[in-house]
């Protein structure tokens, strides 16, 4: 990878964040623009070292196959599958790629970054097994869910899940669904594949390379500035489009561009934290990513999961999250990264955030408190003959939710992704976090599509060559869902 700046002085398109979304970005743009000179700035030594890490990523492959908080339920007790529906088709849409760019030649094998396992959703209690009976009844009336199965007996769902059995009241009610189609994808080792292939196709990536300012000069273009990690020495860079893939840097930066469309965001930083286990036996009694229910008045993000992993060809189980708190934007951030962000046009909504969700801050302080047995005791609910010694803690990656004003002007805090476009299309940054890294191709089509429009006409043959579905709907053509299925899971080896 260079690290002379020289060649790459003034390119067409400047990305800013070597992970996951920057990384697709710069695929998309070889398909469609191969001919423009890209560049892509990165402030630490590595590629893939915030957010999109294996370890930081603690929660993979989202296709909402598992994860309840996609699949509320209403007072009457009916199951909005709506958002799953939206996210399956989005992890649908990044699948059709990959397997594009596996066709196309992409460095390294399928197995380096996705693998086939099982997605179960898991509950207890009579209330719980209502829920999930009407879940499933509605997931399945979706072709996006062909084949989820449904169970509330105790010994069959000892053969799906024997390390969460064991140990369990035998009058414990429990149910669950499961969906055999799931995956585990090292978004740390996709991002450096993606990375990989763009440089060697001419793409110019820069490690330590930290950048300070982003201004649009009177021509329309703009200066990007970017100070050397190791010497210290400012460069600025000249260029027509520039994304902001920088996680939780993100926000700073767009604020730094002056763009009136960032005025009123505003950031809050939560960590997690996660037990981890890479005992054989352990992991050779679960084979599957479980999902829970978060506990009543926690936010979406405490979802409690215990997830097979497979990281650098080695299985490993993560339980958690348990939240943890720190004001920095990034896991290699500065401690004023949050009182930095604040500003007049954002104070406001995050002031009211703050009072508007009581019950988070409750949980928050509540988690910040766990010691060992607490978190111990949380594991032995979905773990019931857990040992402490078989586990051990670890900090996965910040992320910081997006703090904006809905369309009444309320102040809201959004446990989701938002991408932010400025400068008629000349700038676009993406805040915020789950389900992110899975639905990362959808995302950057849409910065494609929104900076872009009036050439996205002419790329769309290129797009639908390596997406058949892009611009049409699974959901309503099962006949391409099932064509689409079918090739991805050949060519992704995922028929395991």
């Amino acid at each position: 990878m260079s690290t002379d700046l020289a060649p790459s002085t003034d390119p067409d398109v400047v990305l800013v964040g070597a992970g996951i979304m920057s990384a697709t970005l710069a695929s998309l743009l070889g398909v469609v623009a191969p001919d423009w000179s890209v560049t892509l700035f990165e402030s630490g030594p590595e590629v893939a070292g915030e957010s999109s890490d294996a370890w930081n990523n603690a929660g993979t492959g989202h296709a909402a196959l598992c994860e309840l908080n996609y699949t509320p339920a209403g007072p009457d007790g009916s199951v909005d599958v709506s958002k799953a529906e939206t996210i399956n088709e989005q992890f649908q849409v990044s699948r059709q790629f990959w397997s594009h760019l596996v066709r196309s030649g992409l460095t390294g094998a399928p197995k380096e970054f996705i693998t086939p396992i099982p997605h179960v959703s898991f509950v207890t209690g009579e209330a719980g097994r209502a829920y999930m009976r009407s879940r499933h009844a509605a997931m399945s009336a979706s072709p996006l869910f062909d084949g989820l199965e449904y169970t509330d007996d105790s010994a069959e769902l000892a053969s799906w899940i024997p390390l969460m059995m064991a140990g369990r009241p035998a009058d414990q009610v429990v149910a669950a669904t499961r969906s055999v189609a799931g995956t585990d994808v090292d978004f740390g080792s996709l991002t450096r594949l993606l990375v990989d292939s763009a440089s060697a196709r001419g793409v110019h990536v820069h490690c330590d390379q930290r950048v300070t300012g982003i201004e649009r000069r009177t021509d329309g273009r703009w200066a990007v500035t970017v100070r050397d990690a190791v010497t210290g020495e400012l460069r600025t860079v000249r260029t027509r489009f520039v994304f902001v893939g920088a996680g939780g840097g993100a926000l700073p930066l767009l604020q730094r561009s002056g763009i009136p469309e960032i005025r009123g965001f505003g950031g809050f930083p939560v960590s997690g934290k996660f037990l981890r286990s890479s005992s054989p036996e352990l992991v050779s009694a679960h084979q599957a990513k479980v999902y829970g229910q978060a506990a009543v008045g926690a936010p979406p993000m405490s979802v409690p999961h215990l997830d097979l992993r497979m990281i650098d060809g080695d299985h490993s189980l993560l339980f958690g999250p348990y939240a943890g708190f720190s004001p920095k934007f990034l896991k290699a951030g500065k401690l004023w990264d949050l009182p930095a962000s604040v500003r007049g046009h954002n104070l406001g909504s995050m002031l009211g955030v703050a009072k508007d969700n009581v019950p988070l801050t409750k949980y928050l302080v509540t988690e910040l408190l766990k010691g060992a047995d607490a978190r111990h005791a949380t594991l032995t609910d979905f773990v019931p003959q857990a040992e402490a010694a078989d586990w051990d803690l670890i900090t996965a990656g910040q992320r910081v939710q997006v703090i904006k004003r809905d369309a009444a002007g309320r102040p809201v805090l959004q446990f989701g992704t938002e991408l932010v476009v400025g400068g008629e299309g000349t700038i676009a940054g993406l805040l915020g976090a789950s389900p992110g890294a899975s639905t990362a191709v959808s995302a950057m089509l849409g910065v494609l599509e929104r900076c872009f429009p009036e050439r996205i006409d002419a790329w769309r043959p290129a797009l639908a060559d390596a997406i058949p579905s892009y611009g049409r709907s699974l959901a309503e053509d099962p006949a391409l869902l099932a064509e689409v299925r079918a090739e991805t899971r050949q060519t992704l080896e995922l028929n395991g």
